[in-house]
This record gives C-alpha cells, structure tokens and sequence, in this order.
C-alpha cells in the first residue's frame, strides 16, 4: 500500500460502496490523508472485518486532513444509471470537503472529470493507496449503517444482513413479497430472482 499516486498536488482518494446492490442508495466517499501517512491494516473494505472497518471508520475520520461522504439515492441510480450515479456521488463527497483537493485518485478504470481537478482512474486501487482504501471504508460503513436503518422498516428483505445485495435470501423475498419502495427498478429485478414456488394466497 502507498500513501499517495503523487506528492505534488493535494490528493484526495475517492471509492463507493453499493454498485451491485438491488435496493438503497450507492454511497461514495472523498479522504485526504496527511503527509506521510500509513497503517497496519488499513485496505480494502471488502478485505476487512466488520468490526475492523468500524474501528477503522473512527480513526480515520481522526487522522484524515479532510473527508465527507455523499450518496445518490436509488431514484436516482434508476434515472442515471449506476455508473453515473456512482461518480455523481463522488462528485458530491468531493464537494464536501472541507479542504479543496487538487488531484484525485478513483478506485476503477472510469470517472467523469470533477470541475477542475486532475485525476487517476486506478483498477483495485482500494487495495493500493491508504486514501482510497480509506474512503471505501467510510462508504462502506455509512451505507451499512442506513440500510440497517431502513432494514427495521422493511424487516422481510434481510437488509440488516445483506445489505441490499443479492443473496439468495434477498432474491426469495422480492419473489414472494414483491419491491419495496427501495429497489432500483432499473436493475430488472426480475431476472435475478430465483424459482421458487410461492404460498399461494
């Protein structure tokens, strides 16, 4: 892991979390990390464990020169499309920011320029640079964080545990109790649900 692309303009990492869900928002993050900065297990959210990511999401909220996090909600995903929405909520996490960067890493291989930054698309760059890994973590955490809010609403679809992907559960609940008002209906939520007979009524 290193702690920027380059030294020479303020550099902020920026990641998402919630591309591949079937409901919620995606939510995206922007951190900029102090000179010098590095740590023992800071990487990729993905790559940790719950109760890490959340320990971590303290500490760098701490440490971080700045950081912010924003999202685009499901209507959105569904008039933009995911990718879109996704880089818009990163726009806005950029916004955000309590310091202006001048360089932005992305973690993937496409972004839409921010108004007058430089940027690097950086393919599985959470696993690469700490401000990137970082902001996938505060993404990460945050998103958890509402859609277990939102799980104690619409309790049948697991969310407090799948978190809007698509695990079997998930599937066999919007097959038997339908969409909530959640889902993305762009993401043809049909075609992922599996086969399963349903009670009849």
């Amino acid at each position: 892991m290193r702690a920027f692309y380059q030294d020479k303009w303020r550099e902020a990492g920026c990641d998402e979390a919630g591309r591949g869900c079937l409901a919620g928002p995606v939510f995206a993050a922007a951190v900029i990390l102090p000179p010098h900065f590095t740590h023992d297990i800071l990487t990729d959210s993905k790559q940790l464990t719950e109760s890490q990511r959340y320990r971590l999401r303290d500490e760098i909220k701490e440490k971080a020169t700045a950081w912010a996090v924003a999202s685009c909600s499901h209507q959105e995903i569904d008039r933009l499309n995911i990718l879109r929405a996704s880089i818009f909520a990163m726009h806005r996490a950029v916004d955000k920011l309590e310091q202006r960067p001048e360089w932005l890493i992305i973690d993937g291989n496409y972004f839409i320029p921010y108004p007058g930054l430089r940027h690097k698309c950086i393919v599985k760059g959470d696993a690469k640079y700490f401000s990137i890994a970082a902001a996938s973590v505060l993404a990460k955490t945050c998103r958890d964080d509402y859609m277990n809010h939102l799980s104690k609403e619409y309790p049948q679809y697991g969310w407090d545990k799948n978190k809007g992907y698509p695990s079997k559960e998930h599937r066999e609940a919007i097959a038997r109790y339908g969409m909530s008002p959640f889902h993305r209906k762009s993401f043809r939520l049909m075609s992922v649900l599996p086969e399963i007979p349903l009670d009849p009524e």
